[in-house]
């Protein structure tokens, strides 16, 4: 069955990849008036980026709140939230605040706002800090196994909410959004990992288990947990290093392509520069001639 972790996760890596790419052709293509964004429009639909956060966002909630509880509802009969499923409103809340992200972005860029370009990063920045506060302090200990893999989430997202803020005071700034794209998109992949290796069963560490009914993954003993968390150290090395070599071979990709485009669109202006001012000499120069014949002939 989908996991919340993969839904999320898909979005966020889909988005990263997105941002990586548009930061990368656009810098390649004016390094000079290079300005930060947040969210890019496509040539069929300005707003498909932000609708997709909505849609994943919104897909993202009714998995945790709707479709994943037993009873197809979050609450107790008499209306109260059950211990069991507090995880779920923390992990709907994450998704909530990247709703309101997209829906006010969307909304100040049709009013064409003067203050878009920081409320929008703003916006942004609150909904990684929700993302943070709620893993960091989740009703569940996240100790073992799931605190491993959620330690390094955590260091992603911080990774994003810096980039972000950061992303204020240096709109210019290439490497801030670069670094912010890398993140979300390692946040998304790490988030699908996770919801392979913790929640679908069969993919677990030998020696440990996965118990859907209570959410959470135990292992036999403490070897077996070492164990599971030295290999999670280890993937998450091998998935930065790897990471790492995918951006900067787009980057290299990227920027052979488009900036050769660019060194060639300026050759052409310089060229055309060239024999402009060769026309003009040229002209000047016959008129010059053109002067000196009528002069010869009138002595």
């Amino acid at each position: 069955m989908l996991e919340g972790h993969q839904v999320l996760g898909f979005g966020f890596f889909v988005i990263g990849l997105w941002h990586l790419f548009n930061h990368i052709k656009l810098h390649a293509l004016c390094s000079m008036s290079y300005t930060s964004t947040l969210w890019f429009p496509t040539t069929k639909s300005r707003y498909l980026e932000l609708k997709f956060i909505i849609t994943s966002s919104t897909i993202f909630i009714a998995l945790e709140l709707f479709i994943s509880p037993a009873r197809h509802q979050p609450f107790n009969p008499d209306g109260s939230i059950p211990s069991d499923h507090l995880h779920n409103f923390e992990h709907s809340s994450m998704a909530m605040s990247f709703l309101v992200y997209a829906t006010f972005a969307l909304v100040l860029d049709k009013i064409c706002s003067k203050a878009q370009y920081e409320l929008t990063h703003f916006l942004g920045a609150i909904a990684f800090a929700q993302q943070f506060l709620l893993i960091h302090l989740h009703s569940r200990d996240h100790m073992g196994l799931e605190g491993q893999y959620h330690y390094f989430l955590q260091l992603l997202i911080l990774v994003s909410l810096s980039t972000t803020l950061m992303g204020i005071g240096y709109p210019n700034s290439f490497l801030v959004s670069f670094v912010r794209s890398f993140s979300i998109m390692f946040q998304g992949l790490w988030l699908m990992v996770m919801g392979f290796l913790l929640w679908t069963p069969g993919f677990q560490a030998k020696g440990c288990v996965t118990h859907l009914r209570e959410y959470m993954v135990t292992c036999n003993d403490d070897d077996a947990l070492h164990r599971a968390k030295s290999l999670v150290n280890i993937l998450f090395s091998w998935l930065l290093i790897l990471v790492t070599i995918f951006v900067m071979s787009f980057y290299l990709v990227l920027v052979t392509r488009y900036g050769i485009e660019k060194v060639e669109y300026a050759s052409l202006v310089k060229e055309q520069h060239h024999l402009e001012n060769g026309l003009t000499i040229d002209v000047e120069s016959q008129n010059h001639k053109h002067a000196n014949n009528v002069a010869d002939l009138s002595t």
